[in-house]
């Protein structure tokens, strides 16, 4: 049996760690409700679980998470988003990065694995002006 809050809160607190990011929220909102001075912006949203089960062992737990993050390039109509965007994403995977001592990222000792896990979708400058990413996340906790 896992204790599921502190771990997503662990999750959390390695991505507030990410410098350069206005707001940073477990809430998320639609990129049309953050106006562009309250960006970059970061919002952790829980996706869905799934057991590992085995007959006689206790069950495993894959986690699955999305980091959204929004950017907005302002008023210069020629500007990339993706300039903005780039360095986030870069940020969040060395936030995520493995500890130095077991060579994973077990967000303080409470999952087996942390980790950016599968395609990071983006909107690739279709929004004009406005940017957005999402991130899987994966973690396994026993």
């Amino acid at each position: 049996m896992i204790t599921r809050e502190p771990i997503y809160a662990a999750l959390f607190a390695k991505i507030q760690m990410v410098s350069g990011v206005t707001t940073i929220s477990r809430r998320l909102l639609h990129w049309s409700d953050v106006p562009a001075e309250n960006q970059p912006a970061i919002f952790q949203v829980q996706r869905h679980e799934d057991p590992i089960q085995q007959r006689g062992i206790p069950a495993k737990w894959k986690l699955y998470a999305d980091l959204y993050v929004y950017v907005n390039t302002g008023a210069d109509p020629y500007a990339s988003p993706a300039i903005l965007l780039n360095p986030i994403i870069d940020a969040i995977e060395t936030a995520l990065g493995p500890d130095a001592s077991t060579g994973f990222q077990t967000l303080g000792g409470l999952v087996s694995h942390c980790w950016i896990s599968g395609r990071i979708e983006t909107s690739e400058g279709a929004l004009g002006q406005q940017e957005v990413a999402i991130i899987p996340i994966e973690m396994e906790a026993a």
